[in-house]
């Protein structure tokens, strides 16, 4: 338990940099781009928002480079590499000064992001065991959905107090104490020795795994639509204070937090069903968003509901990947979190477009709609297409006959 809870906290600080970010998106881009803030509030935030596509970035080159390159290793000691890695690149966005070299830095951070998880999601499955893979995916991923319960909030309210740059400094120590903590209490897991970076590039021949990976990256990209610009709808769409912001943030953090773990449970029951009802769903709270989030009231009450629908559908993309992905676990493992950040880098670029062509702060929550629709029309195509080559394939009877 003391290894889960050791990786669980660099997935926490993991949840803080990718999150937190989009609670400061006013605060960094006042700083860092002053002179557009002073003539354009709203685009200077549409702009700031290509730091969590950066980050975002990051995570998709990241994620399989890293994945496939460590498979052989022994996976306790990259998880402290990756803890450490995550540190320095974090610890970049605190002291660099403009906003071409932060956006560098985000784009550092977010390169062991997907490893991390992947391989951390591969240790937790074997410690819970067969049977209970979502489950074990689910647990690694507490600390980032924790994050947005605590992490997230706190740290926007420190960044509006005390500087953004104070809450990157607070995860910057996140990864530090989490480098100790697996250095400490993770045991000794082996890799595959005979997994070269090559043979991990298998992967890509299986076309299933690319459904897989743009389910990820085009449905949950509806939720980085909207959350990547949650402070604006607060604060302009909703007309509420920015003492609301991190309000905004925890009710966000408990819907994810809810999801995840009722995610992990529907995943290993019917992962097929918690896939397209998910998606559909998320597609019909996002469109509701969009109406009604004039009101702060509406706008948390739906906030949450996306956010659990979304958080629900990730154990089962991850799994999915798994499943699809044959003897290429470690890169598929990684390959979730790229699929998810493509989700994140398209969900905030869109969003930021439609903000800055002037369709306001509920544009996004369409985007979000739509994109989520077309995950779930990619969902449907990807279970028929299987449904049919296994209706093609020969029958055990026929093959041992021949």
């Amino acid at each position: 338990m003391w290894a889960l809870l050791s990786l669980a906290i660099g997935s926490f600080g993991i949840g803080m940099t990718e999150f937190v970010a989009m609670g400061l998106l006013p605060d960094i881009a006042r700083d860092l781009l002053p002179g557009l803030w002073a003539r354009n509030p709203d685009e200077a935030i549409g702009r700031a928002g290509i730091l969590v596509s950066l980050y975002a970035l990051g995570v998709v080159v990241g994620a399989p480079t890293i994945a496939g390159l460590v498979a052989r290793f022994p996976r306790h000691r990259v998880m402290i590499g990756l803890a450490i890695a995550l540190m320095l690149g974090n610890g970049l966005a605190v002291v660099l000064p403009t906003f071409e070299t932060v956006g560098l830095a985000r784009f550092i951070a977010g390169l062991p992001h997907g490893a991390y998880f992947g391989i951390g999601a591969l240790v937790a499955a074997d410690v819970l065991g067969p049977g209970k893979r979502a489950k074990g995916v689910a647990f690694i991923l507490t600390g980032l959905t924790v994050a947005n319960v605590v992490g997230v909030p706190a740290g926007t309210f420190l960044g509006q107090h005390f500087g953004w740059r104070s809450a990157f400094l607070v995860v910057t120590a996140v990864f530090a104490l989490a480098a100790v903590c697996i250095t400490s209490f993770v045991p000794e897991h082996e890799g595959d020795p005979g997994r070269g970076f090559r043979s991990e590039l298998r992967v890509f021949r299986r076309g299933q795994v690319w459904f897989a990976v743009a389910v990820g990256a085009i449905g949950f990209g509806g939720f980085f639509a909207v959350y990547s610009y949650i402070a604006p709808m607060v604060t302009e769409r909703a007309g509420a204070p920015t003492w609301a912001v991190p309000i905004a943030l925890v009710v966000f953090g408990v819907g994810m937090t809810i999801g995840n773990l009722v995610g992990g449970h529907l995943g290993d029951r019917d992962l097929r069903r918690t896939l397209l009802v998910g998606l559909a769903l998320m597609a019909v709270v996002l469109a509701l968003l969009a109406i009604l989030s004039f009101s702060i009231w509406l706008l948390l009450a739906l906030a949450f509901t996306m956010a659990t629908l979304s958080s629900v559908i990730v154990p089962a993309i991850q799994t999915r990947l798994m499943d699809v992905a044959g003897d290429n676990q470690s890169i598929a493992a990684a390959l979730n979190h790229s699929a998810l950040n493509i989700g994140n880098s398209l969900g905030a670029f869109l969003g930021g477009l439609v903000i800055t062509a002037g369709w306001g702060f509920a544009a996004p929550s369409w985007v979000g709609a739509a994109l989520a629709v077309a995950g779930l029309v990619i969902a449907i195509v990807s279970f028929r297409v299987e449904r049919r080559a296994a209706d093609r394939a020969p029958a055990p009877a026929a093959v041992d006959a021949a």
